[in-house]
């Protein structure tokens, strides 16, 4: 396509559904103004009605009271305000619970995911999916914030499998009749991503604009993501003990291996094998692993702790 050529319009009357947006807001007052502004530029050509539902998941600016203003200046506004800081998953399962209407979009409140890429997402959500991904053509992310997505993404291939997993983002799109599988979830360690494969196995994603931050700094530091990622495979998958068996079996095999060649060396030659520091590197790697298996059960075991206690997944203040 030459430049002179116009680009393709979508259609409209195909796209126009009853939508919620879901935004779940930390440390953000600076810009949720201009995000209000462009997402109701947006959904008034594609959707029907609309609602916009920001989650405070804990702020310690002026996001509440913005919130507020926002939601007193414009009816289609409702505001949520969490007790303390649970997580942008928390927030983003206590938003996606007060949704609504049947099409459910969340997104970041840093303006990183562009509004106005809200119709691509639509337009191949009526292509007979359930969820779609707006995935960034190009992340706007410092390097540490790239690794650790990947590490993130890593984790969630155990749960959604590798293809879905590797487009996964904040942006996405589903239908609202997709939250009934995770209705009575209550754990405390939620993954959206995770959830959303327990109603449905239609996933799609399209590439869509992801632009800079120019307002603040990320809140998702690399620690976080991976504790974030460790959560999701100690919390929603078995894989981490699946490959402590196969590890202990592997070892076990080795040992095994060790003991025949001993044997065979000490029928067919009459000595042992010499060396000290051979029998203590065996012992070290042996004993290694031995931890590494423990410490995964253990992981297990604080996850049946917590979950036994009972913990909420949020509280509304």
């Amino acid at each position: 396509m030459t430049e002179s050529q116009p680009k393709p319009q979508l259609q409209l009357p195909a796209l126009r559904s009853s939508i919620s947006v879901v935004v779940p807001v930390f440390n953000s007052e600076g810009t949720l103004d201009e995000l209000v502004s462009r997402l109701k530029t947006v959904l008034s050509q594609f959707a029907a009605e609309w609602e916009i539902i920001l989650v405070n998941d804990g702020s310690q600016d002026e996001s509440w009271r913005v919130i507020c203003e926002l939601a007193r200046q414009y009816s289609w506004i409702r505001g949520i305000d969490l007790m303390r800081n649970y997580g942008q998953h928390n927030a983003l399962l206590a938003g996606i619970r007060e949704a609504q209407y049947p099409v459910i979009i969340t997104m970041d409140d840093d303006l990183q995911n562009p509004p106005e890429e809200i119709p691509l997402l639509l337009a191949k959500l009526h292509e007979g999916y359930d969820v779609v991904y707006g995935t960034p053509a190009r992340e706007q992310h410092g390097l540490s914030r790239d690794l650790a997505s990947r590490v993130t993404k890593l984790a969630l291939q155990s749960a959604m499998g590798a293809e879905t997993a590797r487009k996964v983002s904040a942006f996405r799109v589903f239908r609202t009749r997709v939250r009934e599988a995770f209705a009575n979830y209550q754990g405390p360690f939620v993954s959206i991503d995770v959830l959303l494969t327990w109603g449905t196995t239609r996933f799609a994603a399209v590439s869509v604009r992801h632009d800079p931050r120019r307002i603040g700094k990320s809140n998702y530091t690399f620690r976080k993501l991976v504790t974030h990622a460790l959560n999701m495979m100690t919390g929603f998958s078995v894989l981490p003990l699946q490959l402590a068996s196969l590890m202990g079996f592997g070892f076990a095999l080795f040992g095994l291996l060790m003991l025949v060649y001993v044997l065979g060396r000490y029928l067919i030659q009459g000595g042992s094998v010499p060396g000290f520091p051979f029998l203590a590197s065996t012992i070290a790697i042996f004993s290694g692993v031995q931890l590494l298996a423990l410490g995964i059960i253990g992981e297990y075991l604080a996850r049946m702790h917590f979950r036994m206690m009972e913990r909420p997944t949020y509280v509304i203040r």
